[in-house]
């Protein structure tokens, strides 16, 4: 008789472990901060043929610039040089570059407003006449716009 008895109490035991366990995950899962939501933004280019690229925020969710990327290519081909933005002065670019690509500006890169950069001549490839140029903005590592202009 004492064999019958033990598969109920094993049972009883195996069921608390689960609940228990099961109960962790669920806690565990409870306190996990969900991820940041990619910004929802749109955005324009135009490039030219003296180097300087425009972006222009044409509406959606503003950016801080701190947490702003820019990778600029042209042609296919990523500049030596990337910007560091937000910046003042900046080897392959020439200074002063405008709006929130500038460290100078103030609050959040919002609808209505433009930033650009002039990429200087030493710069490889260099931006010309009938080139594609390519800027990417990443926000905090996720990309929020792929634009193109045609210089």
């Amino acid at each position: 008789m004492p064999d019958r008895a033990a598969a109920p109490v094993i049972g009883v035991v195996l069921v608390v472990a689960l609940t228990a366990v099961t109960a962790a995950g669920v806690g565990a899962l409870a306190a996990v901060e969900p991820p940041e939501e990619t910004p929802s933004a749109a955005f324009s280019a135009a490039a030219a043929p003296d180097g300087t690229v425009t972006v222009t925020h044409r509406g959606g969710d503003a950016i801080q610039p701190a947490e702003l990327r820019v990778r600029i290519s042209v042609d296919g081909r990523r500049l030596d040089a990337q910007p560091p933005v937000p910046f003042f002065a900046a080897e392959g670019f020439v200074s002063g570059p405008t709006g929130p690509f500038n460290r100078g500006h103030a609050g959040r890169w919002t609808a209505g407003e433009t930033a650009s950069l002039r990429v200087a001549s030493t710069n490889r490839p260099t931006v010309r006449a009938g080139a594609t140029v390519t800027v990417e903005l990443y926000v905090s590592g996720r990309r929020v716009a792929t634009l193109r202009a045609i210089v």
